[in-house]
């Protein structure tokens, strides 16, 4: 809940609010008076008054949309000068989201947080654990030549987690790692030493990186959860197919957060575990 203040001191912050938005927008008096249509001295008056004095909503309003802020700001009421809908418009941002993980925005968000805790969960395996094998089979199909720019930037990404001093954790889908290992469904046709070489690489990588990567497996017949990264406190991002939707506001990083979280603890493999599971997964191969 808000707290209250004395009118004297609203009207105090108002008037310094006022005064800086003009300053700001280079706005004089005169100008502004004639966009909120009101007089000089009446402006002039709420300015340099040291009184309870408020002016009524209507000018309030006009001189907010005059200077480009919020009502609730120059009233003291939010620490925010920007407009609702710049709000909004700066709490989510939809972004194109390319094929594969090539892209410089993804990993702009990824050094940005760098130092805090990266919690993921990937639309299947996650790129920076694939072998160079399966990163060319998974998108020479859709990106010819530029295959290799995936291989790179999945190299890219592991070298950042090796070296930057951030956390990496990962949920994934139990059925995900067993569908890779028997080659079925979005897997199929791919061949028995790739998918022994990619099994031993994930063991290899998360038993070098523990515990500043670590890896839980969650039943999504139990829980399920979308494509979605957290960047620490900062951002939280939707992987959508087409585009990625990226939200800052505090409580819905928040409350993605405590969804990762949840994923979790409710982890049938936690990440102490999941290096015997990939052996049990390869020798099922056989």
């Amino acid at each position: 809940m808000m707290e209250k203040i004395d009118k004297r001191d609203r009207a105090k912050v108002f008037r310094a609010r006022l005064t800086a938005a003009m300053t700001e927008s280079a706005t004089s008096q005169s100008a502004l008076a004639r966009r909120a249509g009101v007089d000089r001295s009446t402006l002039s008056q709420l300015l340099k008054s040291d009184g309870a004095r408020l002016p009524n909503a209507q000018l309030v309003a006009e001189c907010a949309a005059a200077l480009g802020v919020s009502a609730d700001w120059l009233l003291g009421l939010s620490d925010r000068p920007e407009q609702a809908a710049d709000l909004v418009a700066a709490a989510m941002k939809i972004t194109q989201a390319p094929r594969a993980d090539v892209d410089e925005q993804i990993f702009a968000w990824h050094q940005e947080a760098e130092g805090y805790k990266i919690r993921h969960v990937p639309t299947g395996l996650p790129d920076m654990f694939k072998t160079d094998d399966v990163l060319r089979w998974e998108y020479g199909p859709s990106l010819g030549r530029s295959t290799d720019q995936a291989v790179g930037a999945s190299r890219d990404r592991l070298d950042w987690i090796r070296s930057a001093r951030s956390d990496y954790e990962i949920a994934m889908p139990l059925f995900e790692l067993h569908s890779f290992a028997q080659g079925a469904g979005y897997y199929a046709g791919l061949d028995v030493p790739t998918r022994h070489a990619q099994l031993d690489h994930i063991a290899a990588l998360t038993d070098q990186l523990y515990p500043t990567l670590r890896v839980h497996l969650f039943d999504a017949r139990r829980l399920y959860s979308a494509p979605v990264t957290v960047f620490g406190p900062l951002l939280a991002v939707l992987y959508l197919g087409q585009n990625y939707m990226a939200f800052r506001d505090t409580e819905r990083v928040q409350f993605m957060s405590r969804h990762f979280d949840l994923l979790v603890r409710e982890a049938r493999i936690g990440s102490r575990d999941l290096i015997p599971h990939l052996d049990e997964l390869r020798a099922l191969i056989g």
